[in-house]
């Protein structure tokens, strides 16, 4: 991926993300895992491993987003159900990001995010809920730039070779 320096906002296009994706939302996930900010996984992911992940974000209910610079896919965005099997939360959805490292701080979290939010309404979903590490500050900033609320904490639910750390649950009504 090409590497531009961090100086400027970046015009991002963002667009429903397909298969030929996959290899570019793994490759940008799999940045987040050692920082142990971003992500309570450990162990990185495959393409093979998430196609099926993939497939079960259908465009019309529950899409993935990406977002692209100069034809480059630099970030994805995620609306997943909450809590499958659960119809009273049908109209919630966890929202996922992540920004290729040579892209963050650019602007493109928040083009991804306010995208995903404006598709609520089509897509019949009142309620985000983005599930963060306590210790991921830049998350939290652009979440409550974006309208997001803390509405829980989880403290030390989290232990990564033991060190131990707190999730936020930040969530924003979209759609009354």
């Amino acid at each position: 991926m090409k590497n531009i320096p961090p100086t400027n906002k970046l015009v991002a296009h963002v667009r429903i993300a397909n298969l030929s994706d996959l290899q570019y939302i793994v490759a940008i996930y799999n940045q987040a895992i050692p920082t142990r900010r971003s992500t309570a996984n450990t162990v990185p992911w495959t393409i093979q491993s998430r196609t099926l992940w993939f497939n079960e974000h259908e465009p019309d209910n529950h899409p993935i987003f990406v977002a692209e610079v100069d034809d480059q896919v630099v970030g994805w965005c995620s609306l997943s159900v909450y809590r499958p099997g659960r119809l009273a939360l049908r109209y919630t959805a966890e929202i996922s990001y992540y920004i290729d490292s040579n892209f963050q701080q650019r602007g493109v979290g928040s083009t991804l995010i306010s995208h995903a939010l404006e598709s609520c309404l089509s897509l019949k979903i009142k309620n985000i809920i983005a599930v963060i590490i306590d210790r991921n500050e830049a998350s939290k900033k652009l979440l409550e730039k974006l309208g997001f609320e803390q509405w829980a904490f989880l403290p030390r639910v989290l232990d990564f070779d033991g060190q131990e750390f707190g999730e936020y649950y930040y969530g924003i009504r979209v759609v009354d």
